[in-house]
């Protein structure tokens, strides 16, 4: 993962309106696959509100009205629900339990094939439980990487997937796994910008996800 200015972090970009509809209606209509929240994780959840409104919409206010023209309260009592319709990022807060980060908390609009109920309240291993690659000694590494982020200073990296269908909400079972489509033959690709950042108060680790979907003809260089 590379250094990421703190100003860089959250992205508000063409596809804003689109997927906040989808953000929208599904806090609306499952609320319970999208948001999990322990009350250990309450005051991270309160901090990162804090947070990304200091960033997003400094003017503050009780409530915001988004560039789509929909007005959001901004309810402290409900931290991941607020967090959920104002930014397109995902959000997982992890807390150190032992020698390990757990997943204490999400809001998980956009999962690419996994579900935030079976990662909830799961250790690192257990998050990243069934990939190959995540040995003991990824394991360690990726431990290690939560264990010195500093706040302030986040860190992000993007990944690569390549689906037959666009849809952005594709939770899917660690018992179902999803084949692998050929990048020749998909037609899109599915990009995370993925950042881990500190909480400065609580010490909790944020790790968020943005989501980018592309056709495959978007993607390919021209023949021409």
């Amino acid at each position: 993962m590379a250094p990421l200015d703190l100003d860089d972090w959250l992205i508000r970009d063409e596809a804003f309106a689109g997927q906040m509809a989808t953000r929208d209606h599904l806090l609306q209509t499952r609320r319970g696959q999208v948001l999990q929240m322990d009350e250990l994780a309450r005051a991270p959840a309160v901090e990162l509100l804090e947070m990304v409104l200091r960033l997003a919409w400094p003017e503050g206010g009780a409530q915001i009205m988004r560039s789509d023209g929909v007005e959001v309260v901004v309810n402290r009592d409900d931290p991941l629900g607020t967090l959920c319709r104002l930014v397109q990022e995902d959000f997982c807060i992890l807390q150190k339990q032992g020698d390990q980060h757990v997943l204490t908390g999400a809001i998980l609009c956009f999962p690419a094939s996994w579900q935030l109920a079976e990662k909830f309240m799961a250790p690192l291993v257990g998050i990243h439980d069934p990939v190959a690659e995540y040995d003991a000694q990824l394991a360690t590494r990726v431990q290690r990487l939560f264990d010195g982020v500093k706040p302030g200073r986040p860190l992000w990296r993007f990944n690569a997937l390549w689906y037959d269908d666009p849809t952005l909400f594709q939770p899917r079972s660690t018992h179902e796994r999803r084949t692998a489509e050929d990048a020749g033959k998909a037609a899109y690709l599915r990009s995370e910008k993925q950042s881990i950042l500190r909480l400065p108060e609580t010490g909790a680790v944020v790790f968020s996800i943005h989501t980018f979907v592309l056709d495959q003809a978007s993607v390919q260089p021209s023949s021409r």
